[in-house]
């Protein structure tokens, strides 16, 4: 960028080189003009600003309806009673839901990066090792039950299925806690 356009806002100089070219094109073009191409020139200028103005309200209208459904699916990923889990190959978190923190007993953005393993029971390891290794290995959706164990003292049993998706291949694991369930049905 040169000295003298340091000073001026990309606006301004696409303005002043618009209006370069504009002035060369008068050059090339040194026909006299008329009433009436001025008249045709005005009514194109007033159609195209009526064309700008509808496209700006549909893309504002876009904009409105893509907010509102980034709202919606953002509600119903942090919000949802399942944990929600976004892995790498080697098992570490990328992504979670509130719920999802809440299972492994600690804030979200703490387990950012964390290990998933770190939380998974020493007697659970193989299971959760295994489903990772086939979730990877094929293209369906794999699932088990293991037990998460972030405190000594506390162990939760969860469902989980996970799939790879996508270029990035990630691990989209859905994890429920059944250990209610499981002392419901076995006394």
């Amino acid at each position: 960028m040169s000295n003298e356009n340091q000073n001026f806002t990309d606006a301004q100089i696409l303005r002043m080189n618009a209006e370069k070219k504009l002035a060369e094109k008068k050059r090339k073009t040194a026909a006299p003009v008329t009433e009436t191409d001025v008249k045709k020139l005005l009514h194109e200028l007033q159609v195209h600003q009526i064309e700008l103005e509808m496209q700006n309200e549909e893309l504002r209208q876009a904009n409105e309806t893509a907010e509102a459904a980034l709202k919606k699916y953002t509600m119903l990923y942090d919000f949802s009673p399942m944990g929600y889990f976004t892995l790498d190959s080697e098992g570490n978190i990328c992504d979670l839901n509130f719920t999802g923190a809440e299972m492994l007993g600690d804030r979200r953005l703490s387990l950012i990066n964390s290990n998933f393993k770190l939380f998974v029971s020493e007697d659970s390891l193989p299971v959760f090792n295994q489903f990772l290794n086939e979730v990877y290995k094929g293209n369906s959706k794999e699932s088990c039950e293991v037990k998460l164990a972030y405190d000594i003292n506390f162990f939760r049993l969860v469902y989980m299925e996970g799939i790879v998706t996508g270029d990035d291949r990630k691990c989209l694991m859905s994890v429920v806690d059944i250990s209610n369930f499981q002392k419901q049905h076995n006394p």
